[in-house]
């Protein structure tokens, strides 16, 4: 992501709006018609401005924990109709926690929480994540 780790910073991704328009472009140029977002972290500065403004184009999404989730309204939330799993280590008391209480006015979401597992559930606990989201992936149409 620009601007982190070794990436230099991008300023056309430094206002939502730039994200969201990376994304689509990114989407695009990888020929993918509704492809379900899967968002860890810090990747939720990128997919939550996506969700809001163009998540009708996603045949799903799902956060892990993302960061951003407390920049959006209840109000804005319930307007998104993009099946969502909610999803997160039972360890992660703090991101984890706050994507729930944000991200739960989506009105078609679903919760799997991954039991002893932190922030990067899908590290601590491979088969277990994997299985939520497979069994996720399998009930969209």
């Amino acid at each position: 992501m620009s601007g982190y780790g070794d990436s230099p910073r991008v300023e056309t991704v430094a206002t939502a709006q730039g994200r969201v328009a990376f994304l689509d472009h990114v989407l695009q140029e990888l020929g993918m018609r509704r492809p379900v977002l899967v968002s860890p972290s810090m990747s939720g500065r990128f997919a939550l401005p996506f969700l809001l403004a163009r998540g009708d184009r996603l045949a799903g999404f799902v956060p892990i924990a993302p960061v951003g989730t407390k920049d959006y309204t209840a109000e804005q939330y319930r307007w998104v109709q993009t099946p969502t799993l909610i999803l997160y280590g039972d360890r992660d008391t703090s991101l984890g926690s706050q994507a729930l209480q944000n991200l739960q006015h989506l009105p078609k979401h679903r919760v799997a929480v991954v039991p002893d597992a932190g922030h990067a559930c899908y590290l601590d606990k491979p088969e277990d994540f994997h299985r939520a989201l497979l069994g996720f992936l399998r009930q969209l149409k």
